[in-house]
């Protein structure tokens, strides 16, 4: 501690010993820095609050309510410093006074871009902010122009919203027109080259997955008539065999016992019938009764006499219609087979080829999707934006108010000149302390005699004391005043300054 309280004193003493060098930078510095500060302009800042409602229920209802009005307010918003709105501002304030050229006008929107800024607070409230700080214009003068541009940001708020919507959206719905028109000869050629694609390869309809889906039922189809067929074949072979044992005539003849015989004989192939199964309405039952009908008639106006003869068998011939069906369904059920033997094998040529073609077939299937999703939303939008026209015609959901009208500022916003007159005052201090302090580490005296033994590391046996004599006494006391009165003159000067700077503000109309 008693070191640091030592070292605290020689740097004490050694500023003091060269005070008059710090005191001449001191006044050096804080001279260039006031003058840096006072050739600063003055900024001026102007605020504007604007209140915009977009709630309507039938607007809401038909689907282009707030949240249309919502991103149209967020596109005015982000437009507002478009390089035409600030070119306006600037031909219609007194910065378009000394601009001549392109070039001049580019730097004077890039600047002007930088001034103002447009800030949404909460849903329906914007803030728009203007400043100005020319070094051209009075301070009187850059707050009346701040104030102007802020009223004029206002204004083309109000034109591009309420005056310039409807020109705009017209615009909008003639160039979705257009658009539309191209898609749709597009989406139209798509679809030609899709429906000749699919006409010339029917069978890749669907790609592999439905070739695979086509085979296993083709071929569950062809199983199918296969048992089909075999059962058909064994049936017509069990005909055939009861063809050949089926006599073609009945005999008849007039011998003692041929009447009873043949009639014996029908009935037993009427038995035979219905113990097949079948039902009294069957062709070949009705056929079978027919003959034993006709039998006992014969048999009873026949007596005993005449002579013999025979009668076609009808079993026989109801036989022979069956077997004729059985063969027809047996040709036809091969027929059958044979198609579904020939449809797999143009389905294994078609799988053969199906990677290429399914490729080409997914790209235009592709193309057509892509096309036809592009005309889809391009019409959803036209719609949207006729609506939204009938609606802002007939029914406008915007309410505009200006809620805090731009008023010309009484103080700059920037700079803080009364703080930076007293930084440079303190940045001035400390530089000639500094310096002083610095200088005298360069040099070869000490200030303490701790100091001395601690470089040499050898005693120190004693100082010696300072003294002054009356005439020297004097001339310090009057160097002290000097120095006094340069010191003080460099904080009367900084309030000197800070008292000039409120009284033009103060005078700012």
């Amino acid at each position: 501690m008693n070191q640091i309280l030592e070292e605290l004193r020689a740097g004490l003493w050694a500023v003091w010993n060269r005070r008059w060098m710090a005191l001449a930078i001191a006044w050096g510095v804080c001279l260039l820095g006031w003058l840096a500060v006072s050739l600063m302009p003055n900024t001026y800042e102007s605020e504007a609050k604007i209140f915009v409602q977009v709630d309507d229920a039938l607007a809401e209802q038909i689907g282009v309510g707030a949240n249309a009005r919502e991103r149209q307010i967020d596109r005015i918003r982000q437009t507002l410093v478009s390089a035409q709105n600030l070119e306006t501002i600037i031909r219609s304030t007194r910065i378009g006074d000394s601009v001549s050229t392109p070039v001049q006008m580019e730097a004077a929107r890039a600047g002007l871009a930088k001034n103002i800024s447009v800030v949404s607070e909460g849903e329906n409230i914007f803030e728009i902010t203007a400043q100005s700080g020319r070094g051209n214009l009075s301070d009187s003068e850059n707050a009346e122009l701040a104030q102007t541009i802020a009223q004029r940001m206002i204004d083309i708020f109000r034109e591009q919203n309420l005056g310039g919507a409807r020109g705009e959206m017209e615009e909008s719905i003639e160039f979705l027109n257009r658009q539309l028109a191209e898609r749709e000869e597009e989406l139209a050629a798509a679809e030609e080259r899709r429906l000749a694609f699919e006409s010339a390869n029917p069978e890749l309809i669907g790609g592999a997955e439905a070739i695979a889906t086509q085979m296993a039922s083709t071929r569950a189809e062809l199983r199918s008539v296969e048992a089909d067929l075999a059962a058909a074949q064994a049936s017509l072979a069990s005909l055939q065999g009861q063809l050949a044992s089926t006599p073609r005539t009945i005999n008849v003849g007039g011998g003692g016992a041929s009447a009873p015989t043949a009639l014996m004989q029908a009935e037993g192939q009427l038995a035979a019938l219905r113990a097949r199964g079948l039902t009294d309405s069957h062709p070949d039952i009705i056929a079978a009764e027919r003959t034993v009908a006709s039998l006992r008639e014969r048999s009873a106006g026949s007596g005993g006499g005449g002579g013999g003869g025979g009668i076609p068998n009808p079993a026989y011939s109801s036989l022979q219609a069956s077997m004729g069906e059985r063969q027809s369904n047996v040709m036809s059920l091969q027929s059958r087979a044979a198609a579904l033997r020939a449809e797999i094998a143009s389905i294994n040529a078609s799988a053969a080829r199906e990677p290429g073609a399914a490729a080409e077939a997914q790209r235009i299937s592709r193309d057509y999707e892509v096309l036809r999703e592009q005309y889809d939303e391009l019409l959803e939008d036209r719609e949207e934006l006729r609506l939204s026209d009938q609606l802002a015609s007939q029914n406008n959901a915007l309410q505009f108010e200006v809620i805090d009208p731009p008023t010309t500022p009484r103080a700059p916003s920037a700079p803080n000149r009364p703080l930076l007159l007293l930084g440079v005052l303190i940045a001035g201090l400390g530089a000639g302390a500094g310096t002083a302090y610095a200088l005298s580490k360069l040099g070869s005296t000490f200030a303490t005699a701790s100091q001395l033994e601690r470089t040499f590391g050898l005693p120190v046996i004693g100082t010696i004391t300072h003294t002054f004599t009356e005439a020297g006494r004097d001339l310090r006391r009057k160097r002290f005043k000097y120095f006094a009165a340069g010191l003080g003159g460099l904080g009367v000067l900084c309030i000197v300054l800070v008292g000039v700077e409120f009284v033009q503000r103060s005078n700012v109309a």
